[in-house]
């Protein structure tokens, strides 16, 4: 009788009630994993397209308000995609651990909010451009499997909860092996899968194999930097601005992979003869060479989101000429294969003074994927959202009266010319120089007119005229010196620059909405004894 009561005792003792909420959140999470990784392979394998992250992330890009997009890329740069799908991975956790909660206390309603989670997800993968027949499926079998998960390990996590509470040692210990077996095997299976997945669709793409071979005809003309263009000072941002190191601010959140055998421009509108060009037969065109330094609205008075290249392309004025533009259209919207659009004016693209050009090659090799593979638009003296629209497709001649692009509606200008500015390089903010002889330098851009001469003031002094590099063009910015005999302390450094035509950078401060930013930039420098 005492070794029963004992036995009795000691089984009730090892019986310990699981925390449920907390075991039911994580349910709820693998079943998302198992969701998102099933998604990704059958992405991978039918429509690569079709990931439920990417297309919402997407949507979350195209719905942000304004303030919010310009307050990501001040905080995050050129790592705010990877902010935004960060957020929208932790957004997703924490739904689908509400959704195990919910499926544990309120069954079937946790299954009920991951169907509509994926249905979301579907609605946003097939209205992206681009999307092809099958979709659909990566999401809709993703849902499935993933409604199952829960389903399953809830029902054993509530068996496991009911023997707990039941002090049945041995069916309470079934159960909790089950369902954390079946929960873990669940997850990390989701989290090979979907990586391997991911890593599959990236990988058997041929379009990086197709760039990799891709040989461009030779440059007619080509664009010599000349001696004095560039100085080689520590600090000091160089003249050319290296692939790799070139900004990157758009609205994709993956590098479309386009096939330069498959791509084609279309031009349409306002035309007399609408026409399609084979990436073969616009590059036929011939091809030259263009210095041009391009410029995110996104940059802030001093910012780093400016480059400049040695481009090839092809004049966009001589396509136009082909499709021959009506007299009455002042505007070309242009579109990525992806469905982003620029509104450029019509007579930025036509004149003969400006090099606006298809580019197909950077800095001597075929366009990065970043940069827009294989065909982009590098228009001088615009902001890049209002021109230098990448993996371009389509240009609609139109009227500004008759059409928008994707940014005017988002509180931002349909026309939007480079303002000049220039910024200090060195010193820099936060790094103390050693007082004596110092230079300071850094670069300034007028575009389409070019930089007369920069100047600086010192703790509010006088202005001095710098030294100027020498010019690759007027359409490219220039670097700026001036040597300083520095005192021991802090010091404040200003700068401003002036055009050819005259016309002096404005002082005034100005945000980046809704036409770039503008304001003479003033940095503080401390100087060691």
């Amino acid at each position: 009788m005492t070794t029963d009561t004992a036995a009795r005792t000691d089984d009730v003792t090892r019986v310990r009630r699981p925390h449920a909420w907390i075991w039911a959140a994580l349910a709820g999470i693998a079943s998302a994993a198992v969701l998102l990784a099933v998604a990704e392979l059958f992405a991978a394998l039918v429509a690569r397209s079709a990931s439920p992250v990417l297309a919402v992330g997407s949507f979350i890009v195209d719905i942000v308000p304004r303030p919010l997009k310009e307050l990501a890329i001040t905080l995050f740069g050129e790592t705010d995609k990877i902010a935004l799908l960060a957020g929208v991975g932790v957004g997703a956790a924490v739904a689908a651990a509400v959704a195990g909660i919910v499926q544990y206390r309120f069954r079937p309603v946790g299954a009920v909010l991951i169907g509509i989670g994926g249905a979301l997800a579907t609605a946003a993968i097939i209205t992206r451009t681009g999307a092809g027949a099958l979709a659909w499926l990566p999401p809709v079998l993703g849902t499935v499997a993933g409604i199952f998960v829960l389903v399953f390990s809830v029902t054993r996590l509530k068996r496991w909860v009911t023997a707990a509470r039941e002090s049945d040692a041995r069916t309470a210990g079934t159960n909790r092996r089950q369902f954390l077996l079946f929960t873990g095997i669940s997850t990390v299976g989701a989290v090979i899968v979907g990586v391997g997945s991911r890593i599959l669709n990236a990988t058997t793409s041929s379009v990086a194999a197709a760039r990799d071979a891709l040989r461009l005809p030779a440059a007619r003309s080509t664009v010599a930097v000349p001696d004095g263009a560039s100085w080689q000072i520590d600090g000091l941002t160089p003249i050319i601005t290296p692939n790799d190191d070139f900004y990157r601010v758009d609205t994709a959140l993956t590098v479309p992979n386009v096939d330069p055998t498959t791509w084609s421009l279309s031009i349409d509108g306002m035309v007399d003869t609408p026409i399609e060009l084979s990436f073969d037969q616009l590059v036929g065109m011939g091809l030259d060479e263009y210095g041009v330094t391009l410029t995110c609205v996104s940059n802030e008075v001093g910012g780093g989101l400016v480059g400049n290249a040695i481009w090839t392309g092809v004049p966009i004025r001589d396509v136009l000429r082909m499709a021959g533009v009506q007299a009455d259209a002042d505007m070309v919207l242009s579109e990525s294969v992806d469905g982003y659009t620029a509104s450029t004016p019509l007579s930025s693209l036509t004149d003969d003074n400006l090099d606006a050009i298809f580019a197909v090659a950077m800095n001597g090799d075929p366009l990065p994927f970043e940069h827009g593979f294989p065909v982009r638009m590098v228009v001088p003296g615009l902001y890049g959202y209002v021109s230098a629209t990448k993996w371009v497709t389509r240009l609609t001649v139109t009227r500004f009266d008759r059409d928008e692009a994707y940014w005017t509606p988002r509180g931002y200008s349909a026309e939007a010319p480079i303002k000049m500015s220039s910024r200090v390089d060195t010193p820099k903010i936060g790094a103390p120089v050693t007082a004596g002889a110092i230079v300071i330098a850094g670069m300034a851009w007028a575009q389409p007119v070019g930089v007369a001469k920069v100047e600086v003031s010192i703790d509010d002094g006088d202005w001095q005229e710098t030294q100027l590099s020498t010019p690759i063009n007027d359409q490219s910015w220039v670097q700026w010196k001036l040597d300083w005999n520095a005192d021991p302390g802090s010091h404040y450094i200003a700068v401003r620059a002036t055009d050819k035509q005259g016309n002096l950078q404005i002082q005034d401060q100005a945000p980046i909405a809704p036409d770039g930013s503008s304001g003479w930039q003033r940095t503080l420098v401390t100087v060691s004894s």
